[in-house]
């Protein structure tokens, strides 16, 4: 299952801790470096270089980490109700953004209530057990975006009552291979704002309740193409306690 292109955080990283050693490098496609340039071209992430041998689509990353890496089929379970559950969560975050308006928020909450139902039924660290899939790292980006870019832009957050849900939140949040590989907070919110840049009549400012100094739409949209970031913080802390009701410590 491929990650969609706005999604940063890079399916093949859980590999560093659960397989064979694997170097993660990741790549600023604005500014890619020259050999990057010059062995993939305009080629987007994720890319396998495996004993020389580059493999660029999701697919065929998948079919030869299956084939070709011990343990490797392991991540990539089959579940057609928790592959039916999240395969639509982004595509509600985004009408979120657009829209802004409190029908398509519930929208999403009716969904991650859905997701901390089935969280909540099979009582597992993560979607499909104890251990990492596939799965999760789809849903996790995803996730973290509806976090981080649903609060800044529409004050969107994630209901405390949704346990289930925070924490497998908390079990990725102590794992190196989502915290190595996820975008800071900054980058995520410049993601989003370059969509504006991009989509004619499209206007994301912050709402007034995150008492952020906001821009003019006139100047929000000639907004540089990359914000560099004196110091990026990442959200990852949990508004419940888990301690006592967390599987794992």
């Amino acid at each position: 299952m491929g990650l969609p292109p706005e999604i940063d955080f890079r399916m093949l990283c859980v590999f560093k801790i659960m397989l064979s050693p694997l170097q993660v490098t990741t790549v600023d496609m604005q500014k890619p470096p020259p050999d990057f340039r010059t062995n993939f071209e305009a080629t987007h992430p994720p890319i396998l270089i495996d004993n020389g041998l580059a493999i660029l689509e999701n697919e065929k990353i998948e079919r030869h980490i299956m084939k070709s890496v011990p343990g490797g089929h392991n991540l990539f379970v089959q579940d057609k109700e928790v592959a039916s559950l999240i395969e639509n969560l982004y595509s509600k975050l985004k009408l979120v953004l657009v829209r802004k308006d409190e029908q398509k928020s519930a929208a999403l909450r009716a969904h991650l209530g859905r997701i901390d139902g089935l969280l909540e039924r099979r009582g597992t660290r993560f979607l499909t057990g104890d251990t990492m899939c596939c799965f999760d790292c789809e849903l996790m980006p995803r996730l973290q975006h509806i976090r981080v870019a649903g609060k800044y832009f529409v004050d969107f957050e994630i209901p405390t009552s949704f346990r289930a849900l925070w924490r497998y939140m908390y079990h990725m949040y102590q794992l190196d291979a989502f915290t190595q590989s996820c975008p800071a907070d900054q980058d995520i919110i410049n993601h989003y704002k370059l969509q504006q840049l991009s989509a004619k009549g499209l206007v994301l400012t912050p709402t007034p309740t995150l008492q952020r100094k906001e821009l003019p739409t006139d100047v929000a949209l000639k907004m540089k193409k990359h914000e560099e970031l004196e110091t990026p913080t990442f959200t990852t802390s949990i508004p419940i306690d888990v301690s006592e009701n967390s599987n794992a410590e």
